[in-house]
């Protein structure tokens, strides 16, 4: 799949513009909105907050760079005891930021390698793939196409720890469950979004997504289970006013939750909901939404259960100079991320970085997530139960082409089913890294 979608967006970058004449480009996507342009809201763009400084990024640049990271963690074993250990990772890294008058592609990839000093089972080639592809192809119609590739032994383990908690403006696809401390996991999810503005004040959309997460070596990870989702929407959104966004949007998701030799559980809900967002600025924005939800859950041989849950999230995005702040809560039915079974989910998610001077900048990100089984009745069930984790670091620019990085990770899970997190519900998590980094301006 990842060959794929690489392929088709090294063909898309090649499809000449379609008119000589510029015009104003509908902004596909959640950083700002101006006085004259319609912005897709962020409870419908599929898309996360952003993670820079305004005015950080330029436009139309090849970045690359090395990644040297040392990690101390008090437990990467899933086992009946605790395991200490120290892991020394590498990360190439190579990406592009291309802007066109009808494109803008955003791609980094990130291969790497962790070496554990005790557990050497965990040792592992690790790979990270990241892009974002916007195409307009008429003043009012846009695509937007998004892929997120991990393989991993830890969910922290890449080149910004600090980046490894998105914070999304729409409806959660799937709860953060269960983090491994240490565990060969595969991750993906690709989205894609066509936006159409209809009028001067209003605009429609639908895309769809699919998700993978799993764990490759089952028996590191004994009572987790693997998922995968696919699902679609559409939308339409309304400007009331210069920075006031109404409106309405559908969304379907099917889940599914397997294991070898047990049963899998297969979720569908279905939602409608009502969405605010006021851009207060326009790279400031706070989301509101809420509305009905349907479930069905289903497991061979058992009968199917199925009931309406109320959906609630608000969410919120600031963009400046100095400091960038995202946070989002929401209440929802969710399945996936290795548990089995339906659950009803409150999820919090918050990330905030900040320019101190030229020299330093800290930014600390957290999550919350607590879920009650649905589902009881269905076999191997998991019970449920609450994760917490948090991370936060300071980095220290020395010049244009080197940064270190300095900072703590932190989790701490109750899962009462699941006996080897009772038996050690925290883990913590120090980490330094050094940063090489080059960038060269690419020809128009």
């Amino acid at each position: 799949m990842l060959t794929r979608i690489c392929l088709a967006i090294l063909i898309l970058t090649c499809v000449p513009a379609w008119c000589q004449t510029e015009t104003p480009a509908l902004p596909v996507g959640i950083g700002s909105a101006t006085d004259a342009d319609l912005a897709v809201p962020p409870p419908v763009s599929m898309q996360s907050y952003a993670t820079t400084f305004e005015g950080e990024k330029n436009s139309n640049y090849l970045f690359g760079g090395v990644a040297f990271t040392t990690a101390y963690s008090s437990n990467v074993a899933w086992s009946g005891q605790p395991v200490s250990d120290v892991s020394y990772s590498v990360w190439p890294t190579i990406g592009l930021d291309k802007t066109t008058e009808r494109m803008h592609l955003m791609v980094d990839y990130a291969p790497g390698f962790t070496v554990y000093q005790r557990v050497s089972s965990l040792n592992q080639a690790n790979q990270g793939f990241s892009s974002n592809f916007k195409y307009r192809f008429t003043p009012n119609l846009s695509l937007t196409v998004s892929e997120n590739f991990q393989k991993t032994s830890n969910v922290f383990d890449q080149p910004n720890p600090l980046s490894a908690n998105p914070v999304s403006g729409g409806v959660p696809l799937s709860a953060v469950a269960i983090l491994a401390p240490a565990a060969d996991m595969l991750s993906n999810l690709t989205s894609a979004q066509l936006a159409y503005q209809i009028s001067e004040s209003g605009m429609v959309g639908g895309g769809g997504d699919y998700s993978v997460y799993s764990y490759t070596q089952p028996d590191q990870v004994q009572g987790l289970f693997n998922s995968r989702a696919a699902g679609g929407s559409f939308f339409y959104a309304n400007r009331v006013r210069e920075k006031l966004y109404l409106g309405a949007s559908y969304q379907y998701q099917n889940f599914l939750s397997f294991q070898t030799n047990a049963p899998s559980t297969n979720t569908q809900t279905q939602t409608v909901f009502m969405f605010l967002t006021m851009y207060l600025k326009s790279n400031f924005s706070v989301s509101l939404s809420a509305g009905p939800q349907y479930y069905t859950s289903s497991q061979a041989l058992l009968p199917t259960e199925s009931a309406w849950q109320p959906m609630t999230m608000v969410s919120l995005g600031w963009q400046g100079e100095k400091t960038n702040i995202a946070a989002s809560y929401s209440r929802t039915v969710s399945a996936g991320y290795g548990l089995n079974g339906t659950f009803h989910s409150n999820n919090f998610n918050a990330s905030i970085s900040r320019r101190l001077n030229r020299d330093w900048t800290g930014g600390i990100s957290a999550g919350y997530s607590n879920l009650q089984n649905l589902t009881p009745a269905f076999t191997t069930t998991s019970v449920g139960g609450h994760t917490l984790f948090g991370t936060a670091s300071v980095q220290r620019t020395f010049n244009e082409h080197l940064n270190a990085q300095f900072g703590y990770n932190w989790i701490h899970q109750t899962y009462p089913g699941i006996q080897t997190i009772a038996v050690d519900p925290n883990v913590n998590r120090v980490f330094l890294t050094l940063n090489f980094t080059f960038s060269k301006p690419l020809q128009r």
